[in-house]
């Protein structure tokens, strides 16, 4: 007997069958060095955990670079093996997600201007018939976020839910909340 379908107007719930794997949580191995976890859990406009979600994160590595042949200035030679610059993790029953990453460097956004270190998220759950994507910045970086050219178009009041709070040595939390008061910051792409 096969499998049965998912419903087409929605992307899941079908998350914990086919798209998370082992490694996902890791962007590095765990154990290298410098690397830091991003923690954080995923709320619905009620303020309710959404235990049923997914985070996919895609990042520059520490040199500002993508481990894919399109990035903008042309492939790494030989490719970059140690940094895969992807991560996909579900969420957990309280909505807790955690990525082990290293910090990613800046990015050339054209016209001269540079992008500050970055992480794109993309969030997919239950009832949604595309993904929301959004952003972690670093706390750590205030000059390079006062000039970053996406930030600059983020109302003031609404920063604070793009940047990531320090939560420990090498840790930092990142909560996303999908509508609501605190709602995070999407992007239309």
């Amino acid at each position: 007997m096969g499998e049965l379908l998912t419903p087409s107007q929605t992307v899941g719930p079908y998350f914990s069958m086919r798209l998370p794997w082992d490694q996902g949580p890791y962007v590095v191995p765990a154990g290298t060095a410098g690397a830091i976890t991003i923690i954080g859990r995923l709320f619905d406009g009620a303020g309710d955990p959404i235990p049923d979600g997914l985070i996919e994160t895609w990042q520059a590595s520490p040199e500002g670079r993508f481990a894919h042949p399109d990035d903008p200035r042309g492939p790494v030679p030989d490719g970059d093996k140690a940094f895969r610059g992807f991560g996909r993790v579900p969420t957990g029953h309280d909505g807790s997600f955690k990525i082990v990453t290293l910090k990613p460097g800046a990015l050339p956004a054209g016209d001269g201007q540079v992008e500050a270190p970055h992480i794109d998220v993309s969030v997919f759950s239950r009832g949604m018939l595309d993904r929301s994507v959004t952003r972690i910045y670093f706390p750590d970086e205030p000059e390079a976020n006062a000039a970053d050219p996406v930030l600059a178009q983020v109302p003031d009041d609404r920063l604070a839910t793009l940047i990531a709070v320090p939560a420990g040595d090498g840790l930092l939390r990142f909560d996303i909340h999908m509508q609501g008061p605190a709602e995070t910051v999407f992007f239309d792409l």
